[in-house]
């Protein structure tokens, strides 16, 4: 370690005028912006202008207030027919009702000196009055003019109109039965029977049902068959009449 050899710094000698030149160069730094402030300051005087003098700026207002004036006559009309155009669209819309709460609201006249209650219902009465001398007329007019147009037009006989549909007779029922009793004058009690086949359990199901027929010449006797058909009410319980005996009974 000891034998090594020690490296030895070498100075290099500085020249006198690289070092004033490296002292100078700040110098020049700080004063190189300063370059660029008095460009700008130099061209202020050549951009201010010289005011005009009082009497041509009063020249030239004067003339602009004239054009202003006669330009404003023009624009008066339509900026008037605007509004008037739209009041009347909006008066369109409204009502008649509120056309003359608003024309109430609007009304600048004096005001009617005060009255007393009496006054108030006797103006009332005048009022109803009035109204209904108007109604009388009205009802008069229209009545006069309803005789008129009847006299006018001819009138049909409802006799004379052809009938909507013609007479049409409904298909009157006919039964068969066996006469049960005839101790009534002129009056048989007829048994129908029936005979039909149940519709979930199809099995024959008989019943009966017991009826009163007419029978004007007492022809019909108890054990009969006969033949009855339907008629108009003829009493109470009798709705059927008889048409003739098909078996006697023995």
């Amino acid at each position: 370690m000891a034998d090594e050899p020690k490296q030895e710094t070498v100075q290099e000698p500085v020249d006198a005028g690289t070092s004033e030149a490296a002292a100078e160069a700040p110098e020049a730094a700080a004063e190189a912006p300063e370059a660029p402030e008095s460009a700008a300051k130099a061209p202020e005087p050549a951009a201010e202008a010289p005011a005009p003098p009082a009497e041509e700026a009063s020249a030239e207002e004067q003339a602009g207030d004239a054009a202003a004036e006669e330009e404003a006559p023009q624009a008066a009309p339509a900026a008037a027919a605007a509004p008037a155009v739209a009041a009347g669209d909006r008066a369109e819309e409204l009502s008649s009702k509120e056309r003359r709460r608003k024309a109430r609201s609007q009304h600048v006249g004096e005001p009617r000196p005060p009255r007393t209650a009496e006054e108030r219902h006797a103006e009332r009465a005048s009022e109803r009055r009035t109204k209904a001398l108007r109604r009388r007329a009205r009802r008069l007019q229209e009545r006069a003019k309803r005789v008129e147009r009847a006299k006018s037009s001819p009138r049909v006989d409802s006799a004379e109109l052809a009938p909507v549909h013609a007479a049409v007779e409904g298909v009157r029922r006919v039964r068969q039965g066996i006469v049960v009793s005839d101790k009534a004058e002129k009056t048989i009690t007829v048994r129908i029977d029936v005979a039909r086949r149940h519709p979930r359990y199809e099995k024959i199901v008989r019943s009966s049902n017991t009826l009163h027929a007419h029978d004007e010449n007492n022809d019909a006797h108890e054990g009969d068959v006969v033949r009855v058909i339907e008629s108009r009410p003829l009493s109470r319980t009798k709705r059927w009449a008889l048409v003739d005996v098909l078996e006697r009974a023995r």
